[in-house]
């Protein structure tokens, strides 16, 4: 018995070791693939940018003379072969350095860092809306199956996912701003709980906690309502996914061996849905939250316009109009990392609680 014992022990050990092997490897892999995803993103940006010729032209081509644009060409190094320039560029990436803007002379990290902490708060905002609308909406359309409630909830699912997000922001806009004069119009942040955020010491960037930081609950609130209809806007298009793969997931948890032993051993319905049921349906939202982080930053861009918000998205849109492709150039990649970056952590967080995620 002893010496049975025994192997099984070891059996179990080793098989834990080489769990516990595979994932780490799993991690490993994931981890070194950031590098040629970020290195694919960022040089189909550079190539795209230079589609049209190179930044200098394309900025100030039609307000410059020609012995003057070709002085600044020349300057900033633009007549030089491309694949020189694109090497310079990647190694000015890896010192941290994204470039100068053309249109206003600045440091492109100086505007990532002013801008970007509000494209985040929104993000943040609109993962927080998807999240409350679209689980529990999902849970109700899976215990309501094929009745009017779920036909009712997928219909909204798929009208939350296929209404453009600036239709959208405009209907919110008209409907609570201008109608009902609930909300405000535009914004972050109204004149004056903005003198009170440039009082405090250290700001993040971040209103909603630079406005917790003064102290002042009218100034919180004043954020937040300015949050409102932007999150809303943005929250909804991912909201219809999560309800929908909520949905699905639980109407095939639903039907488990183990929820009908459940059902047999007289466990209500209540503490099935609530307890059972939901939590596996979790883990294909945790799975593809990375590719809606992506989404959610690519509806921000619009959002932002929406809603006169002063975030990357706002700024890339000037950018566009300024042709200032450098700006341009830089936003987008920062994006790309962002996203490579976030779909890491996901992938980690979904290979510690599902085991099945592996290679």
């Amino acid at each position: 018995m002893t010496d049975v014992s025994s192997l099984s022990t070891a059996q179990t050990a080793t098989a834990k070791k080489r769990k516990s092997s595979s994932l780490w490897k799993y991690l490993l892999v994931r981890l070194l693939l950031i590098i040629p995803t970020v290195w694919i993103l960022v040089t189909m940006v550079f190539l795209l940018m230079r589609v049209t010729g190179d930044p200098i032209s394309a900025a100030l081509g039609d307000r410059l003379p020609a012995d003057q644009l070709a002085a600044r060409i020349e300057e900033a190094g633009y007549n030089r072969p491309l694949y020189e320039q694109y090497f310079e560029y990647l190694g000015g990436l890896l010192r941290g350095d994204f470039g100068t803007t053309i249109s206003d002379n600045r440091p492109v990290l100086d505007v990532l860092m002013t801008y970007g902490p509000a494209t985040f708060e929104l993000a943040f905002y609109g993962l927080v809306v998807a999240f409350i609308v679209g689980i529990p909406l999902g849970r109700i359309a899976a215990y309501r199956r094929d009745k009017w409630q779920d036909a009712g909830l997928r219909t909204f699912a798929i009208l939350a996912y296929a209404v453009p997000v600036f239709f959208a922001g405009l209907m919110l806009k008209l409907i609570f701003s201008v109608w009902l004069g609930w909300l405000p119009v535009a914004g972050r942040i109204s004149t004056g709980s903005r003198r009170d955020l440039i009082l405090i010491d250290n700001p993040t960037g971040i209103y909603l906690i630079d406005a917790i930081q003064t102290g002042e609950s009218a100034v919180v609130l004043d954020v937040l309502s300015h949050a409102v209809l932007p999150a809303l806007a943005l929250g909804l298009l991912t909201a219809g996914v999560f309800l929908r793969l909520v949905r699905t997931n639980m109407i095939g948890t639903l039907g488990t061996e183990y929820i009908t032993a459940a059902r047999s051993r007289g466990v209500r319905e209540h503490r099935l849905i609530a307890t059972h049921a939901w939590r596996p349906a979790l883990i294909p939202i945790i799975t593809v939250i990375g590719m809606q982080i992506a989404m959610l930053l690519g509806g921000a861009v619009l959002t932002e316009t929406t809603f006169e918000w002063q975030g990357l998205g706002y700024q890339l849109i000037e950018y566009i109009k300024a042709r200032d492709f450098v700006a341009v150039q830089g936003i987008v990649a920062l994006l790309a990392v962002i996203v490579a970056v976030s779909n890491f952590i996901v992938d980690v967080i979904a290979a510690f609680i599902d085991p099945r995620v592996r290679y």
